[in-house]
């Protein structure tokens, strides 16, 4: 899946009576994809991606950016009645990173919660710290490593890091609190 890569399709949105029809583009994020029912996953959207997303019917945004959420992407989510969650982990590169096991815990129990479904997890391209929350979620639902290492290859590709594939093998799902959520059986 290279990097630039997108898809877009066009709908034709039904219009009053002599109304001139106006082709809406639905462009998805970069790297997106479902990863179960009512739960997605991107790279950072943009204004080009707004009319996909209003699709998804969003409940909750989960981004793993530090930096402050752009303020057009807040009018979107205020808009849509769409929460955010934002837990700031730094994108480092090899071999100077640091995922804190802690910050992935408590983002999972947001991705746990199917009152914050449907949902899209998102980081700045969709691959190193998404990839560690999807890795960590398919631990959950007891997911073979070779699997869950072939999921994270699908979007990190060339850029895939042995430092998150280690966190991901070493992730211990017993630090996680969960009461039941339906799509881990």
């Amino acid at each position: 899946m290279g990097e630039e890569a997108s898809i877009a399709v066009v709908a034709l949105v039904l219009q009053p009576p002599g109304a001139e029809e106006v082709p809406h583009l639905f462009v998805p994020p970069p790297n997106f994809a479902m990863v179960g029912c009512g739960l997605y996953r991107s790279g950072f959207p943009d204004a080009a991606n707004f009319c996909f997303l209003t699709t998804l019917r969003l409940r909750s945004v989960l981004c793993l950016c530090p930096e402050p959420y752009p303020e057009e992407n807040m009018e979107f989510l205020r808009e849509n009645g769409i929460k955010l969650f934002q837990f700031g982990i730094d994108g480092c590169k090899e071999p100077f990173v640091d995922i804190p096991e802690e910050t992935i815990c408590e983002a999972l129990e947001v991705v746990l919660d199917v009152r914050n479904h449907p949902l899209l997890i998102h980081c700045k391209r969709g691959k190193h710290r998404t990839g560690c929350i999807v890795g960590c979620l398919r631990k959950l639902q007891r997911w073979c490593l070779t699997s869950i290492f072939d999921e994270y290859h699908r979007f990190a590709a060339a850029k895939a890091r042995v430092s998150d594939q280690r966190f991901i093998e070493r992730f211990d799902v017993a630090c996680m609190k969960i009461s039941s959520a339906p799509f881990l059986s």
